[in-house]
């Protein structure tokens, strides 16, 4: 088939995880070996397309990036829609994005990352240019795919740090709490959680009450086992704080001297009476190299978007539902959360299996 795409800008943009390159890979080289497509490498993510900071990419520049992680293309968190004002010479930041487009030739653009990036798409979309979206990001929390690439990378370490944790846990007697990454939506604690044996799990979606954590502890406590591992979301919730709204809430954030992981320490050191301790595991769920599944996925959802260039299907994500590859419109993506709905069978799971989650 004669593809409708000739030539293509490919970027990835917001936080950087674990399948990037891998993505990257496969869209491009698909795109060449079977329609004979040319790639622009976009610098940056959405800050390249702005200051055309764009290079021709080929066969040889995808050599071992399978295994490779972060990404070749870098990445920044620029949002060409948010506050948008003129340069000097007038020019929106829509103007210059479509004079680069033109500029470089390009007859479509392939968009990687999280929510973010692929709200940004969505406008990109509705302003004319020729779009498609990859899901990517740690968090899991992008609506209408099953999965994201990233996530399991990002389990399989965070899994792998609380396992050890558990050791020094029980040989000093003490509560370790462990943070996460998971600002909006809980899946990447409520998944290590339960794979590590988490005795409590907070996450977003479950506003806690400390007094809860706390009975636990001192139940596991009395059953002589004297130490807890605990589990937090950086974006679990108290119940008072579930009832504020945004502004009131990101204002009560920004009174807290450390991250959400130290409070629950302290307080529950106040509470109980036991020695905690914090660890926050940050940037290491991020980085390195993806997991097989996640090179898998990855080069799934890169092999089918240069089957998307082919066929013109454009303002689409390529994500997976029910094990099957699909487009679903970018409209329907963007703006929007993938939460933990509250009646999960794996939130299911783990009650059933003893663990807390604070309510």
């Amino acid at each position: 088939m004669d593809a409708k795409v000739k030539r293509f800008g490919i970027l990835t943009s917001g936080g950087d995880a674990p399948g990037l390159n891998a993505a990257i890979r496969a869209c491009c080289r698909t795109a060449k070996l079977l329609y004979g497509m040319d790639a622009v490498g976009i610098r940056n993510g959405y800050r390249g397309l702005l200051n055309g900071d764009m290079f021709e990419m080929d066969i040889d520049s995808l050599a071992g990036l399978l295994t490779v992680g972060g990404t070749i293309l870098g990445t920044s968190r620029e949002k060409p829609f948010k506050n948008p004002e003129p340069d000097e010479d007038g020019l929106f930041p829509i103007d210059k994005i479509k004079q680069n487009y033109e500029k470089f030739k390009l007859d479509a653009l392939v968009c990687i990352g999280g929510n973010g990036t692929n709200s940004t798409a969505s406008l990109l979309s509705r302003a004319g240019l020729n779009v498609i979206g990859l899901p990517k990001t740690i968090d899991n929390d992008i609506v209408k795919t099953d999965m994201t690439f990233g996530f399991h990378t990002a389990l399989d370490v965070a899994t792998d740090a609380i396992d050890r944790i558990h050791s020094t846990a029980h040989s000093h007697s003490r509560i370790m709490v462990v943070e996460v990454m998971g600002h909006k939506a809980g899946w990447l604690a409520l998944y290590s959680g339960i794979a590590s044996g988490g005795d409590v799990i907070l996450i977003p979606e479950i506003p806690y009450d400390i007094n809860s954590v706390a009975k636990k502890i001192i139940e596991r406590k009395n059953a002589g086992r004297n130490f807890s591992i605990i589990v937090v979301a950086e974006g679990a919730l108290t119940k008072e704080e579930a009832l504020l709204d945004k502004k009131e809430l990101k204002k009560s954030r920004a009174k807290m001297k450390y991250s959400i992981a130290y409070r629950v320490a302290n307080e529950l050191e106040e509470v109980t009476g036991l020695e905690s301790r914090v660890t926050v595991l940050g940037y290491l769920q991020r980085g390195g190299t993806p997991s097989s599944y996640d090179r898998i996925l990855a080069s799934r959802f890169g092999t089918e978007a240069a089957h998307f260039l082919a066929r013109g299907e454009f303002g689409k994500l390529v994500a997976l539902q029910n094990g099957e590859i699909v487009g679903v419109p970018l409209s329907e993506i963007a703006g929007c959360v993938k939460n933990i709905p509250v009646d999960h069978s794996m939130i299911q799971v783990a009650r059933e299996l003893g663990t807390s989650f604070g309510d």
